[in-house]
């Protein structure tokens, strides 16, 4: 069945919200009108002020116009919903409705899986470890954690990243030839399935200048130079390493389908400052068509029906319809 699922993400922010505003948006498109995965009970508000009726389904279905399917996950008492606070209670639900998603998708009830925003803070509470969304989906899938990684859509770039929610001095111990080498395939991987014939890559150097030849450090020489050589020799179209801020010039950008960036800001500056809260982040190297929004849950105006559903509609159809959309 060629539908997608929505998880709700963190019950206390605005995905509650976001996802039953997408789905109106959707109403009456048989190729994207989505699945919400959730406590019903979540839904049911938002749906009534929308004019959709709530259908819990559990197994494959057609939409139906003017129907809000809805897949129940009972993961949170309805005394532990207080929309605008971090708890650990709605953290592990996050993390319930995205396990019932993926066992969905394995059932045969959709294709392709869109999470709203999350909170890290409420899932590492709730005792789950967490650091965003690619992780816990390699987990999911049974895939390592180090071979799934986070592209950002927007802006007119597609930024993936080596590593992702971690300290800054983390990040640099991790980097290995090896991680980024996987990275890169992944892209590679995942934009020659949208089209994109023989990827160009542009890779980030660690350090100022890519080292500048071991003036400014030799992580560069001994990291990431030997991955973009392993990517060229696998056969992906890889430059570099090169400064970030040569990469992401606006001279430069254009030259490459995608940038890797080694650590979490090099990489998301660049599309936020861009794109804003329009960004749609892509899980890729796991197997599963995953996308998420590129923003937070904004517990401060969750529940206040002031949360706009456009960057969820973007990742609903990078994932839903890839054919209708420019990536």
């Amino acid at each position: 069945m060629n539908r997608v699922l929505v998880t709700v993400g963190d019950p206390n922010g605005i995905g509650p919200e976001l996802a039953v505003k997408a789905a109106a948006a959707l109403d009456g498109d048989p190729g994207l009108a989505p699945v919400l995965v959730a406590d019903p009970y979540l839904v049911h508000g938002w749906a009534g002020e929308r004019g959709l009726r709530v259908r819990e389904v559990d197994g494959p279905v057609e939409p139906t116009p003017g129907v809000l399917d809805v897949l129940a996950v009972a993961a949170l008492a309805p005394a532990e919903w207080r929309p605008g606070q971090v708890s650990a209670a709605a953290g592990a639900a996050t993390v319930a409705y995205l396990r019932a998603a993926v066992a969905a998708v394995g059932a045969g009830l959709g294709s392709a899986i869109v999470g709203c925003p999350h909170s890290e803070t409420a899932v590492n509470s709730a005792g789950i470890r967490f650091d965003g969304y690619p992780g816990l989906l390699a987990e999911l899938a049974g895939v390592p954690r180090d071979r799934v990684f986070l592209l950002l859509v927007g802006g007119g770039l597609r930024v993936v990243h080596a590593t992702l929610h971690e300290s800054l001095p983390a990040a640099l111990r991790r980097l290995t030839p090896e991680l980024i080498t996987a990275a890169g395939q992944a892209t590679a991987e995942f934009l020659r399935s949208r089209g994109l014939g023989e990827p160009r890559l542009g890779v980030c150097g660690i350090n100022p200048h890519a080292g500048e030849q071991g003036l400014f450090g030799d992580e560069d020489e001994r990291i990431t130079r030997p991955a973009v050589t392993a990517l060229r020799t696998a056969g992906v179209d890889a430059h570099g390493p090169l400064g970030a801020d040569l990469l992401f010039a606006p001279e430069n950008r254009d030259s490459y389908h995608a940038h890797l960036a080694m650590y979490h800001d090099q990489g998301h500056i660049p599309v936020k400052l861009l794109a804003g809260r329009s960004a749609s982040a892509v899980s890729v190297g796991a197997g599963l068509a995953f996308s998420s929004v590129g923003h937070g849950a904004a517990f401060d105006i969750a529940g206040q029906g002031r949360a706009d559903p456009g960057a969820l509609l973007g990742a609903i159809r990078l994932v839903g319809a890839p054919a209708r959309v420019a990536l």
